[in-house]
């Protein structure tokens, strides 16, 4: 096996997975881990030799891999060369752009927290020239949405206010930036069991049975990563091959509905919550739900509440591949494109209910270690007409005489991009499960309205009106960041109705993008300044 100081050389054949990810981040001036050398083996993108116990790399094949994906270039062949690539933030993992508090609740359209974090912070770089804002100053997000802005300004030591229509998205906001008892949560999470719950059902035994015959089924006919690696070749014909597996498979599936006698559909399709879940997941739903009604303290109901809803959104009756755009509900075992295997629809909330629980004591702990002792508060209203002052001090009377005496310093804030999202639709499960009103026909760029010359006139006004109101309450000499995809070129003219004027654009390739159209696609971050 080659050593470290021949990588590169033609004679160097094979290595394993450390070694592979030591070379790999070397060549890529970035750390890559063996989770992601493994995740090539698994997905078929490189060659695995060796056997299961001791899998090996062949570093010129890695090497092409990698020479395949020079990103800048390949970007600014499309985008042109005036994208500002260091705003791409490539060189962070994943764990990194979703870290500690930022995942507690999935979220379209949000940005990343590096973002936030490059024209916040004081300290510069190469290719920050100005600094915008200092520890202390007051930050504002009138688009508050999950609340990404104020959690960095949280770890940055500044005061943030963030403003949603949505009711929901001031919950998220708030669970994340609000210090818990985290003891407290622990004990609550430990008595909201299911166990009890599950001894009269059928659908754990039947779902354990159901993966079982999956697991031996999918050896079969759909072994990783040589069926993916076929289908790559043009060895498999992955529709018809999959199609007939597909039905092969189903004719299990119904012999073990049948045997444990479960209830698969419920039988009505009057919301969302009857569409889009399993007979016995919405049981476990509203069950778990009317457990949660017992919690007293309110700021640990609300953060189980958030738990719940994250839980609730990930056991939709739906394909893997299309979790963010529904299509149609999924009653039967599939075959899952994404997986390359035959894949079923989620029959119990405990496996995610267990894991998400986890998962945000984890983070919560985490972002305990960076906080700051500094305020951040998310206000439920309309920035077009909110009356910011008056809304803090009822929230929150001690930040509220921080703000009438410094006033806020600028905003940082990704508006709604016209007629792509429907924000309050996106939670749809959460709104009915909790209560909350809805409140769509506030929303600015709403995806019912379309993108046509009167949604985009609608939104210019909105937007504008919003940053009239908010600028009464800032210092003189302001800045506010607005990242946007302006492909209708409304920014202008907003600025134009704001009195303001746009003194920089900074324009960011938008990477590790989630949704399955994965072209090329750049946004802007414009720099508004008092005219």
């Amino acid at each position: 096996m080659g050593q470290l100081t021949q990588f590169g050389k033609k004679e160097t054949k094979l290595v394993n997975i450390k070694d592979a990810s030591e070379w790999g981040s070397q060549y890529l001036s970035r750390r890559v881990t063996i989770s992601n050398i493994s995740y090539l083996l698994q997905y078929g993108r490189i060659t695995k030799y060796g056997n299961n116990g001791n899998p090996l790399i062949n570093i010129e094949e890695l090497k092409d891999y990698y020479d395949s994906f020079d990103k800048e270039k390949q970007w600014k062949e499309k985008l042109g060369e005036d994208i500002d690539w260091h705003l791409s933030f490539v060189e962070y993992k994943e764990s990194e752009r979703t870290k500690h508090v930022h995942r507690l609740h999935p979220y379209k359209g949000k940005f990343i927290p590096q973002l936030v974090e490059y024209f916040l912070d004081s300290h510069t770089d190469e290719f920050k020239k100005e600094v915008y804002f200092h520890k202390g100053d007051i930050v504002l997000d009138p688009f508050c949405g999950s609340g990404t802005t104020l959690v960095q300004a949280n770890e940055l030591g500044m005061h943030a206010i963030g403003i949603d229509i949505s009711s929901f998205n001031v919950i998220i906001s708030n669970v994340k930036t609000e210090k818990h008892k985290l003891p407290l949560l622990t004990e609550e999470i430990r008595k909201l069991t299911l166990r009890d719950f599950q001894k009269t059902k059928k659908n754990i035994i039947f779902e354990e049975h159901l993966l079982s015959e999956l697991a031996k089924f999918n050896s079969e006919y759909f072994p990783s990563p040589e069926y993916k690696r076929k289908v790559r070749k043009g060895e498999i014909n992955e529709k018809e091959y999959a199609k007939e597996k597909e039905l092969k498979f189903l004719e299990i599936y119904n012999d073990l509905v049948k045997k444990h006698r479960i209830k698969i559909k419920q039988g009505k399709n009057e919301n969302f919550l009857d569409k889009w879940f399993l007979a016995p997941v919405r049981e476990e739903i509203d069950f778990l739900f009317q457990e949660l009604k017992s919690v007293k303290n309110i700021q640990v109901k609300k953060l189980l509440a958030i738990i719940l809803s994250r839980t609730v959104r990930s056991c939709r009756a739906t394909t893997h591949a299309d979790l963010g755009t529904l299509k149609e509900p999924v009653t039967t075992t599939y075959y899952c494109k994404k997986h390359g295997k035959i894949c079923k629809p989620i029959f119990s909330i405990t496996g995610w209910w267990q894991r998400y629980t986890i998962d945000t004591l984890n983070r919560l702990k985490e972002f305990d270690k960076l906080r700051t002792e500094t305020f951040q508060i998310c206000l439920t209203g309309d920035s077009r007409t909110i009356d910011i002052c008056e809304e803090t001090k009822k929230k929150n009377p001690e930040f509220a005489e921080i703000l009438s005496k410094q006033k806020i310093r600028g905003i940082f804030s990704s508006p709604p991009y016209v007629g792509l999202i429907d924000y309050h639709e996106q939670h749809a499960y959460a709104y009915e499960i909790f209560g909350f009103k809805r409140k769509d026909k506030f929303e600015i760029g709403p995806l019912f309205k379309g993108q046509g010359k009167e949604a985009r006139n609608y939104y210019i006004q909105g937007i504008a009106e919003v940053l009239k109101n908010c600028k009464k309450y800032f210092q003189k000499d302001y800045d506010i960041f607005l990242v946007a995809n302006d492909k209708y070129n409304l920014y202008p003219k907003i600025a134009e109705l704001a009195e303001m004027e746009i003194v920089n654009k900074f324009k960011r390739p938008v990477l590790n993008r989630v949704e399955k159209d994965r072209s090329a696609y750049a946004e802007s971050i414009f720099h508004f300044k008092e005219k």
